[in-house]
């Protein structure tokens, strides 16, 4: 069985992925409770809490530094939402890192949770009225009431269950005692058309609560909850997605993983994997590993039409990299871990501001895009909010345990330490030649390669007790182009590889392994519109900082006729860049995740040059044959 490994056994170490972590970290620290707690004390009536509508100055336009609007704002329907993607977030930042100043803002907001939750009778903790589930339950417009008390439910559950927290478990358990009376107040079929207006969440918390407390009564929350008119058609082949709103039905199916993995029920897990084959296998991602437009699916490889100004709405990238990490520790699959690499870089590092921290809810995929940030504390779309929480999983990400067989799934530099049949084992995985290197050191790096490497170097150490004997498999990425190669203790080493892993025996004591994963430029196509392509390095999509669309000319089965390294070295460091060559008019291209505030082009229409040069051959030897005639 294949389990994640404890977050408090993975360190990120320097590099991109921690640097976003500790930008996440400093944003939710800059919230103060009372803040993230507003629309809470306003339902429950704590008056002596409230803060006033008024400006906090002479300035009639100033509203108060730090107090939160846009879909916080309390006169909106999905007020509340946020906090409990906070506590989430801080509780597996607290888990992974120990940090005892999050840690005690969580057990604050806990405490004030309780507090509302006596005054609005001992059950309701939300910071909406109990009025909006009734408006749903008849059928009247309200704005995904589930959805929003989803999250402060999944807040309290990460709390309880990453902090060992018992009072956020009690208050999630009061809570749960409102829905299930509410739940069998209505008839299967009534209660059917309310699950097909929205269900949010919930079916994963009451897995989560069956599982934390063993309580009947989440099991029967959990039967009530199976949505079978989705369900249902999706296990029988029914492709129910295409133009379906997307991130409404993947929180369902992640509920239906979760219940699987509590109840042992063949039918949930029959559930995800078809799903996964409707929504991914048969349908298909744009280059950047994500899907959307406009928030829904799009039709199976039918993509050409959809690129705009709302692709791949973030919530979904970050829900199913989610279930792709369910499916990998299911099946032990390489494809789901390529799918959560693709993701990582052009989906959660391309949709954070890498100087502020904050969000962008769509990753455009038109020409000319330009990737729209939100602020600390105007927006606070669901985007906003996942945001926070994707930022504490990277940890999740990186490793996991195969009875005994430690799998390496992501080449992000982290310190993982472990207990193996009782021995301690530390594992350190570093970039290694391609490293980037700042500070004082920067001039005193190693010479290296005399252009940019054409692969992925990675070192990885493992020290453990003398007698200590570790399996480990290594993934070997999709996208590598070429044999890997890996130099264990100096010097070249014959691995096996099967099934997309390298598998290698530390035996005791200090073993290195220098792992090189070697890539080239590839171009990706539109599926339903060939000669428009994509160029991505390794799991890296390219993005050309152009504001329109432009013709590019050349091979587009070998890009390196079209783009050629660009500004490749600084001191120490390789930079990643590439510029266009041979074309009318120049262009640069940078990693998709790095581009912040310019306007960029993703997909490109590309004119074989050659095919070209063969059509000018054939157009001179016919109109030349035809002067003779």
């Amino acid at each position: 069985m294949i389990t994640n490994l404890p977050l408090s056994a993975v360190a990120l170490r320097p590099g991109e992925f921690e640097r976003r972590r500790r930008l996440n970290r400093e944003y939710l620290l800059s919230l103060t409770d009372d803040n993230l707690l507003q629309n809470h004390y306003i339902e429950a009536g704590i008056s002596n809490r409230l803060w006033q509508f008024k400006p906090s100055s002479e300035d009639p336009t100033d509203r108060g530094v730090g107090r939160h609007w846009g879909w916080e704002s309390p006169s909106g329907e999905l007020r509340g939402h946020f906090l409990g993607h906070w506590m989430s977030a801080a509780a597996r930042e607290v888990a992974a890192t120990g940090d005892a100043l999050l840690a005690a803002r969580v057990s604050s907001i806990v405490a004030e949770l309780e507090r509302c939750q006596r005054e609005n009778g001992g059950e309701w903790v939300f910071g909406i009225p109990q009025s909006f589930m009734h408006r749903l339950a008849q059928g009247r417009a309200v704005w995904a009431p589930q959805y929003n008390v989803h999250k402060t439910l999944m807040g309290l559950v990460d709390v309880a269950r990453e902090c060992g927290d018992s009072r956020a478990l009690a208050v999630a358990h009061r809570a749960a005692t409102w829905f299930d009376r509410w739940a069998a107040s209505f008839d299967d079929e009534t209660f059917d058309e309310i699950l097909d207006v929205e269900t949010g969440g919930m079916l994963e918390i009451w897995a989560d609560l069956l599982s934390l407390t063993g309580d009947e009564m989440y099991r029967r929350l959990l039967n009530r909850y199976d949505r079978r008119r989705l369900f249902d058609p999706l296990i029988a082949g029914a492709d129910v997605l295409t133009n379906k709103h997307a991130n409404t039905t993947i929180p369902e199916v992640l509920g239906a993983a979760r219940a699987y993995e509590v109840t042992g029920e063949q039918r949930w897990a029959d559930i995800v994997t078809s799903y996964w084959e409707m929504a991914v296998t048969t349908r298909g991602t744009y280059c950047t590993g994500g899907q959307t437009a406009g928030e829904i699916w799009t039709p199976p490889f039918e993509f050409a039409a959809r690129r705009g100004d709302k692709n791949q709405e973030l919530c979904t990238v970050y829900n199913m990299i989610r279930l792709a990490d369910v499916l990998f520790r299911w099946t032990g699959e390489r494809d789901y871990l390529d799918y959560i690499e693709r993701n990582l870089y052009n989906g959660i590092l391309a949709q954070q501001n890498n100087a502020t921290g904050m969000v962008s809810y769509f990753l455009p995929l038109e020409s000319g895009a330009r990737k729209l940030w939100g602020t600390p504390t105007e927006d606070f779309w669901c985007c906003h909010g996942t945001l926070v929480q994707a930022h504490t999983r990277h940890q999740a990400s990186i490793a996991y345990l195969d009875e005994g067989t430690l799998i390496v799934a992501q080449y992000i530099p982290s310190t993982l330490t472990l207990e193996l049949d009782g021995r301690h084992v530390v594992v350190r995985i570093e970039r290694s030649e391609t490293a980037d290197r700042v500070g004082p050191e920067a001039n005193a790096g190693r010479s290296g390669s005399r252009h940019r490497p054409e692969s992925w170097q990675f070192d990885i150490t493992i020290e453990s007790d003398a007698a200590a004997v570790v399996p480990v498999r290594l993934r070997i990425p999709g996208w590598v182009q070429g044999e890997p190669s890996f130099d264990v203790d100096g010097g070249e080493s014959e691995v096996c590889i099967a099934d997309g892993f390298a598998t290698l025996s530390h035996l005791s004591g200090r073993t290195r392994v220098r792992v090189s994963l070697p890539c080239s430029l590839q171009s990706e196509p539109i599926p339903d519109e060939p000669e428009t392509v994509a160029f991505v390095h390794g799991p890296v999509v390219l993005a050309g900082l152009t504001d329109r669309e432009l013709r590019l000319h050349g091979n587009p089965n070998d890009p390196t006729t079209i783009l050629a390294p660009d500004n490749e070295r600084q001191w120490a460091q390789w930079l990643p860049g590439f510029r266009s060559i041979g074309q009318q008019e120049a262009i640069r291209f940078a990693p998709l995740y790095l581009v912040r505030d310019e306007t960029y082009t993703v997909y490109f229409p590309v004119t074989n040059r050659v095919s070209e040069d063969i059509d000018a051959r054939n157009r001179a030897a016919h109109n030349g044959e035809g002067e003779r005639a």
